[in-house]
């Protein structure tokens, strides 16, 4: 595969067509890179109620992990052939409404490169300021785009991707009663990981019993697993996270759920089983055998289908007010280090 062509846009352009008018799209920006322009896609399904919770998945944030967006593009091609004889999905999208952005930073993903073509990182990008010790450079820094993980020039406005994110999550998502999202990355680590906020503090959410809920809900329904579920803090903070931003965001919303997350899948197990792959610019974040790269697209149709699922259900399974302190101590002894509290 040339790093010079962008199959993942052509694929998600023929999923559209294909998707009739079970898919609405619309192009969320227009993004330039080397004279030529790249439409953000938006595309929304299931149900048109307000009220409807929602689940939103995106991915192509970073343009070098090509996987997050293919995991996405798998899952929806799943979703469509479905629509034609799966009665119980149509009930389900009749109570759910669906929203993807599967292809965040077509510019970045063009080039190959993790940043945008403006040379910042879209995961640095928002105003949050780390409020400990973050890690040098990783934790996003704004000397310089020809340094990674570029968080922008200070004082100006996020890029155009980020601004489109924040804003289809702003109408989709935030106001309704109950959303998630789901992010999907690459290239941390030897297994597929489940974070939720926060990056920029070691201090829980608010909905720390919310996402504790859905993580004893899912291990109970598959526990045969493969993921590890934790805060992105516990691994490393960063300034600029696009979903600390959203988060604190929906924290103004009393009486609302909206818990965002990130599957960031182990790249380094794929680099381990094939070492060649470090001498591919972009071996180091996508799975480059045949094999593994089908492996890893059906790999994580489950979690997404229990993501629709839990969001249908939602109100079987958020915990109340008894059991939101369970949940909670629980959460920050496993999570925090911490005692009951």
């Amino acid at each position: 595969m040339s790093i010079k062509s962008l199959p993942e846009l052509a694929a998600l352009e023929q999923l559209i067509e294909d998707g009739g008018d079970l898919l609405d799209a619309s192009i969320a920006c227009t993004v330039a890179a080397d004279s030529q322009q790249f439409p953000v896609y938006v595309l929304t399904m299931g149900s048109k109620d307000p009220a409807a919770p929602a689940l939103g998945f995106f991915g192509g944030i970073h343009g070098l992990e090509r996987i997050g967006t293919q995991v996405i593009l798998s899952f929806l091609q799943s979703l469509l052939a479905r629509s034609r004889w799966d009665d119980g999905l149509h009930r389900l999208l009749a109570d759910v409404r669906m929203v993807f952005m599967p292809l965040v930073n077509p510019g970045g993903m063009w080039q190959a490169t993790r940043c945008n073509p403006q040379g910042v990182d879209l995961m640095r990008n928002s105003p949050v300021q780390a409020s400990e010790r973050v890690p040098f450079l990783l934790g996003g820094q704004r000397a310089s785009p020809v340094l990674p993980w570029y968080r922008g020039a200070f004082g100006a406005p996020m890029e155009a991707e980020s601004r489109a994110v924040c804003a289809v999550v702003e109408r989709e998502l935030l106001p309704r009663r109950f959303s998630l999202t789901l992010d999907c990355h690459s290239g941390f680590g030897l297994r597929d990981r489940i974070w939720f906020p926060h990056a920029h503090t070691r201090t829980p959410i608010a909905h720390l019993p919310e996402v504790a809920a859905l993580e004893q809900l899912f291990t109970a329904s598959y526990p045969h697993h493969n993921y590890t579920f934790e805060p992105q803090s516990l691994q490393y903070r960063t300034h600029g996270d696009l979903w600390d931003h959203l988060y604190l965001r929906s924290e103004r919303e009393a009486g609302r759920v909206f818990l965002p997350l990130t599957l960031e899948m182990g790249s380094w197990l794929w680099v381990k089983k094939n070492p060649r792959q470090l001498f591919s610019r972009l071996g180091a974040f996508n799975p480059t055998a045949a094999h593994r790269l089908q492996r890893v697209l059906r790999s994580h149709l489950v979690w997404f289908d229990f993501l629709m699922r839990a969001a249908g259900a939602h109100e079987r399974w958020l915990p109340d007010e008894a059991e939101r302190l369970r949940q909670r101590q629980r959460a920050l002894v496993r999570w925090y280090g911490l005692g009951a509290a």
